[in-house]
């Protein structure tokens, strides 16, 4: 009875792993969840009264497609500003996050057999949506030593005839790794002389630490920023999860138009209280809570960090960006699903197995939470191991 399409698509195990956690919670269980790629913080005053606002002015009606001319140049100004990136708003789409920008590039985009260069670890989206649309996920394996990142050694060896796109995400979910500006410029050459399309997902974008400096691949160079499509949103900058924002932006005019006739059909536009709120997200007026949000997740991530590290059998690369700790487990396991099934089960601890993000012998800690739950966390996480 159902297509072969959607038989074709796996539950994302993130979502699926958080939801059991909440019913074992509902049950009375003593759980905590680092599974979930949410932050703890509300969302920034000035967002929510945007709302407000909106509502009282019964903004509440249908809107163009893309989103509002405001939005639309709310969009446009964040990336000028933030990013020296020159978009006309007729260049950018607003979707319902960062999900639905992926599915729309990836329909508008992809035929049967078209390669899609993933590294992993992964966002569990990309390669599934990939397959979704009849396309072919190449996989690159990352690891530890060279920090979750592919070279461009790695990345011309994945190239066919048949490659049509390249994901590349900094920072990382799972890793928390961040391509340096050298490190962009070093696989911007590689595709020089090539039609491959760049998605450029950078909704971390503004959850870097220490010296670590963000660079918007489009802004490497003129022939980057015409074969990437830049993807972003506010549910992790903003802590706007549940309001459902995303954003691309591509200078592919013909690409957008196309985009927008599959949302015309699907979704139409996203909520117009969403939007009239995500004005106040764009245009720098949060700037200052974003930064001491960072700050609270730069803190711990370096507690966590030692934490983990003190734990033996357990080792973690300090990420430079978003709020995940992707930990190695392999001196201790080789079935990380197991592991993560047996750690929710003894200990009442939810992660995410790195097999789900396309890498055995890793697991995800989201520091997404407050320090007294990471410490508590890891802690029973370290009873775990030492039963085993």
């Amino acid at each position: 009875m159902l297509s072969q399409r959607i038989q074709r698509l796996s539950t994302s195990m993130t979502i699926a792993i958080t939801t059991l956690a909440l019913e074992l919670k509902a049950e009375g269980k003593d759980i905590l969840s680092f599974s979930a790629g949410e932050p703890d913080f509300d969302t920034p005053q000035p967002i929510k009264d945007a709302a407000k606002k909106a509502l009282d002015e019964g903004k509440t009606k249908y809107t163009a497609i893309p989103g509002t001319p405001e939005l639309l140049q709310a969009v446009a100004g964040k990336l000028k500003r933030d990013n020296n990136l020159d978009y006309d708003t007729n260049m950018i789409q607003t979707n319902n996050g960062a999900k639905h920008s992926l599915f729309n590039l990836f329909q508008a985009l992809i035929d049967d057999g078209d390669e899609v260069i993933i590294p992993a670890p992964y966002w569990v989206t990309y390669p599934e949506v990939v397959k979704y649309s009849g396309g072919i996920p190449v996989i690159i394996e990352t690891d530890d030593s060279t920090s979750f990142k592919i070279t461009p050694q790695q990345l011309k060896d994945a190239i066919t005839p048949k490659t049509k796109v390249l994901v590349i995400t900094t920072p990382s979910n799972p890793t928390g790794s961040v391509y340096s500006k050298e490190e962009l410029e070093a696989l911007a050459e590689v595709l020089k002389g090539t039609d491959i399309i760049v998605f450029s997902d950078e909704m971390y974008e503004k959850l870097v630490y220490g010296d670590v400096k963000f660079t918007a691949l489009a802004s490497i160079s003129e022939d980057m920023f015409q074969r990437t499509v830049t993807i972003n949103g506010l549910s992790k900058s903003a802590s706007m999860t549940g309001w459902r924002f995303g954003y691309l932006a591509t200078p592919k005019v013909e690409l957008v138009k196309a985009m927008n006739k599959l949302q015309s059909q699907s979704t139409s536009n996203i909520s117009s209280i969403t939007q009239a709120a995500a004005i106040a997200g764009l245009d720098g007026s949060i700037d200052d809570i974003v930064e001491e949000m960072r700050k609270v997740f730069e803190q711990r991530r370096d507690e966590a960090c030692e934490l983990v590290n003190n734990i033996e059998g357990l080792s973690v690369i300090k990420p430079d960006g978003a709020f995940y700790l992707y930990i190695n487990i392999k001196k201790v396991s080789d079935n990380s699903l197991e592991f993560a099934k047996e750690l929710l089960s003894q200990e009442g601890v939810a992660v995410v197995p790195g097999i789900a993000f396309g890498t055995e012998g890793y697991i995800r800690l989201s520091f997404a939470t407050d320090i007294d739950t990471i410490r508590e966390g890891i802690k029973r996480i370290e009873r775990f191991i030492q039963k085993r």
